[in-house]
């Protein structure tokens, strides 16, 4: 199988970043951003990044999540924590995240370290969930191998009849993490591929803001 991909070109001539207009704050400078991607539409999920860990084979592995909070502590997500990348976090906590937002041609890379939030934000937020989320979150034991798509079904239905008329309980091994950031990359697509990057680098209790070359 061949697919010459070499044609596959566009232009970005969107906008501009330079290290004189940027906030001092990243994480301001994230809120900006993500709020003009927002109104711009044309994104689906603002919220989707592409979560980073480390396994314990030694590989990478990134796959899609949805950030639901972020703040000055830093940025949040909810999952499994005994699946792949729960167990990958635990063992492992630096991690980057990623967003790419096409129509305003532009990408923000963080790293950092992941944490579990407290017991009474992963309560909270579970209670948050419609029903059907967080009787998913009890029917999946994530990232383990099944028999079938029935198997999962049938589970479904069973809790279903169980929780019709009753508050769904927390499992224990669901919860939260809040990825504390240590380094932002902002990426402005431009022109003649001379993109715009403009990093923030922790540097003791400030932020060190530097452009790089494309």
């Amino acid at each position: 199988m061949r697919d010459n991909l070499h044609d596959y070109r566009k232009n970005y001539e969107k906008g501009a970043l330079d290290v004189t207009t940027v906030d001092e704050n990243p994480m301001q400078q994230f809120q900006t951003w993500f709020y003009e991607v927002k109104d711009a539409g044309g994104v689906d999920e603002v919220n989707a990044m592409t979560l980073s860990t480390i396994g314990s084979d030694g590989y990478p592995k990134g796959r899609v999540v949805l950030l639901k909070k972020y703040d000055e502590a830093g940025f949040y997500f909810y999952t499994n924590y005994e699946s792949e990348k729960g167990k990958a976090i635990l063992e492992n906590s630096k991690v980057s995240i990623s967003f790419f937002w096409p129509n305003m041609e532009r990408q923000i890379l963080i790293k950092g370290m992941a944490v579990k939030t407290s017991a009474s934000d992963s309560i909270n937020y579970f209670a948050s969930r419609p029903k059907g989320s967080q009787l998913g979150a009890i029917v999946s034991k994530q990232s383990s191998v099944v028999k079938n798509r029935e198997e999962l079904e049938a589970t479904l239905q069973a809790l279903e009849e169980t929780y019709m008329d009753k508050e769904v309980p927390k499992p224990d091994y669901w919860g939260g993490f809040v990825i504390q950031p240590t380094e932002f990359e902002f990426w402005q697509g431009r022109p003649n591929r001379l993109h715009d990057r403009i990093r923030y680098r922790i540097d003791g209790l400030d932020w060190k803001i530097e452009r790089l070359a494309p």
